[in-house]
């Protein structure tokens, strides 16, 4: 993942997490810090689905 430091390191700063955050690179990582029981791992990827759907039908909609 590259991002151009055009002189203004914080707009860089910026650039680099808003593109690890719409990769769900953080959220990754945050979720590997520590085990995770196969119970709640279901639960989250249920909910991780049910949100994806939620979107999907919004977006056709419009």
């Amino acid at each position: 993942m590259e991002v151009e430091v055009r002189g203004d390191i914080e707009y860089a700063i910026r650039q680099l997490k808003k593109k690890l955050q719409i990769d769900g690179i953080k959220r990754e990582l945050k979720r590997r810090e520590c085990y995770e029981k196969p119970s709640i791992m279901k639960r989250r990827k249920q909910a991780e689905a049910r949100r994806k759907l939620r979107k999907f039908n919004r977006t056709r909609r419009a």
